[in-house]
Order: C-alpha cells, then sequence, then structure tokens
C-alpha cells in the first residue's frame, strides 16, 4: 500500500490535540521524526479505545454499542494494517505507515488489544495484582510500544520493563481520578479484595458514608503509582535526550494527577483533579535540567513491582 505520510500526521496530530492535552504538550519536546511517529502510535490507541467504548476521543457513550464486535473489528483493521493493506482508517492506515518505520512485535500491540478484550467483557480486578495486570495491558503495553517507537531495541527487555511502569503509573493515576467518573458508567477499578478489607459493600463505593475508606485506597493507588513512576524515572536514562525530556515531563505531569487525588482527600471527586498549565511548564523545565545533568548513577530497584509477561504468557493471562 502507497501511504500518504502528511495526510497520516496531520490526522495524528489532531487527535491526540483533542484527546490529550497534557500528552500533547510534552510529545513537543521529541525530535520531529519521534514525534510523529509518537502522535501515530497514539492516534491507533486513541481509535482503538474509543472504538471498544462506542465513543467519540472519550466523549459519552453510545447507548446500546456492542463492545466485542468493536474489538473483533479493532484486530481486522490491525491484521490489515500489519500485512500493509488498506483499511479505510487514518488511524490504522497510520498504524500500518509506522510499521513501514519502526519494529513493532505484534505481540506487543496483541497485548494492547488484550485491555480491549477486559474492557469489552465489564472486567473488574478481584486482588492488587489483577488492578496491575489490567493497567499493563490498558497502558504498560502502550508504554512498552512508545519505547520502540523512540528507539530502544525489542530485546531490551529490561529497559521495556521500566517503560510498562510508566504506562502503569499513568494507568493507576487515572483509576484514582476517575473513580467517580466510572461509577457513573458503571465501572469500577478498584479491587474487590481492597472493598472487603476496608468494609465498603460491593457497588457503594461512592455513597457520602465510605467517602473516607474510599481516599484511602485513592492515597494507595498514589503511592503505587509513585512507585512505578520512580522505576520509570531511572529507565529513561537509555533514550535519546530529546525523548527523555518528554518522557520525564509526562512522568511529571501525570504524577501530579495521582499526587492531587492523594492531596485531596474525602474531596478528591468533588471535581476533577487536572495539572493546570502552569505546573505543566514546570515540569517540562525541570524534565530539561534533568537531562542536562548528568544521568542519576543510583539505581532505583524494581524489586516488588510487578512485571509485564512475556509474549504468549500476557496474551494467555489476559483471555483467562
Amino acid at each position: 500500500m502507497t501511504y500518504d505520510p502528511q495526510t497520516l500526521h496531520g490526522f495524528a496530530h489532531d487527535s491526540i490535540a483533542r484527546g490529550s492535552k497534557s500528552f500533547a504538550l510534552a510529545s513537543q519536546l521529541f525530535d520531529r521524526e519521534t514525534r510523529e511517529r509518537v502522535w501515530l502510535l497514539y492516534a491507533w490507541c486513541r481509535a482503538a479505545d474509543d472504538l471498544t467504548d462506542g465513543q467519540d476521543h472519550g466523549g459519552t457513550m453510545t447507548a446500546g454499542h456492542d463492545a466485542k464486535a468493536a474489538v473483533a473489528r479493532i484486530r481486522d483493521l490491525t491484521d490489515r494494517a500489519y500485512a500493509g493493506q488498506p483499511t479505510g482508517d487514518p488511524a490504522f492506515d497510520g498504524l500500518g505507515y509506522l510499521l513501514t518505520e519502526v519494529d513493532i512485535p505484534r505481540a506487543v500491540i496483541d497485548d494492547i488489544i488484550a485491555g480491549f478484550d477486559l474492557d469489552a467483557a465489564d472486567w473488574r480486578p478481584r486482588s492488587e495484582q489483577d488492578l496491575l495486570r489490567y493497567s499493563y495491558h490498558v497502558a504498560g503495553a502502550v508504554g512498552v510500544a512508545m519505547a520502540l517507537v523512540m528507539g530502544i531495541d525489542p530485546a531490551d527487555a529490561t529497559t521495556l520493563d521500566r517503560a510498562s511502569d510508566l504506562g502503569i503509573a499513568f494507568q493507576l493515576a487515572n483509576i484514582a481520578r476517575d473513580v467517580a467518573e466510572d461509577a457513573a458508567a458503571d465501572r469500577c477499578y478498584l479491587p474487590v479484595e481492597w472493598m472487603v478489607e476496608l468494609d465498603i459493600p460491593p457497588g457503594q463505593h461512592m455513597h457520602p458514608a465510605f467517602r473516607a475508606r474510599l481516599s484511602v485506597m485513592a492515597k494507595w493507588l498514589s503511592e503505587m503509582a509513585e512507585e512505578y513512576e520512580a522505576s520509570a524515572r531511572w529507565g529513561a536514562r537509555k533514550l535519546p535526550p530529546h525523548s527523555r525530556w518528554a518522557v520525564l515531563a509526562a512522568a511529571g505531569i501525570y504524577g501530579d494527577i495521582a499526587r492531587e487525588v492523594r492531596a485531596r482527600g474525602d474531596h478528591a471527586w468533588d471535581h476533577r483533579a487536572g495539572t493546570s498549565i502552569v505546573a505543566k511548564l514546570g515540569w517540562v523545565a525541570r524534565a530539561g535540567w534533568s537531562v542536562l545533568r548528568r544521568p542519576p548513577q543510583r539505581r532505583i530497584s524494581r524489586d516488588g513491582l510487578w512485571t509485564r509477561p512475556r509474549a504468549d504468557t500476557a496474551r494467555a493471562e489476559a483471555s483467562a
């Protein structure tokens, strides 16, 4: 297939500008080639996520939407993209074009699609391990794919584990921030075992009587997110300077979401937690200074952190 890079890059730029102001800002720090590739990958992820949920850039969900049929369509269009065939969808054609420039093993993309499978099945975590496995499929695997786009060797499993950690950190922050929004959509990503431990009846976690206990879970999520963020920051040492700048800025910006939720305590969901433009620019500046200095020499251990399964193991677990 003959691709039109200018059109595909323009579509991808519009997608990230609409879908994620924070990531759109951080992506400006990449060199041009990497930035355009990151946009293409983001546009595929955004389109696939919207197909699963029946949304347009995270908007209102479509009533009666068949999520399982949507995931089947995602697989079909992704198959075509990997085969270099036209898909009729610029997000998937963009993935096809990206694959002519970057080696992204199909197993990595399949790990992301496994996350859409979980959402389509209205899956909910029972344990903390379930929560981390879900966070890997919907965000950690995206971090792995992004690292490959930034030039990390597919065989460098150690660095890719750190990239997965950043995605997991982002997802844990999102879950803490979006508890109320998820509940309104009849979704819950808080482990059942946490609910039992804090004596919160099923489906009642948003009741005002349990707000103090809910804030305890938000604190747990925030603390977990910080652990994975710290691991990812150390792993960013392997990235080229511009990519390291962008990743460290994004880590700080998203990390502030989890920190803000924790700081608000019982009032965390009175209105949506976010990061101001001043704070975002502050992280851009701090990340730039970090890149100019010598990388940290004290290794941040991954001991005790959840580690992504490898290839077939990940897909088997996701379907279990």
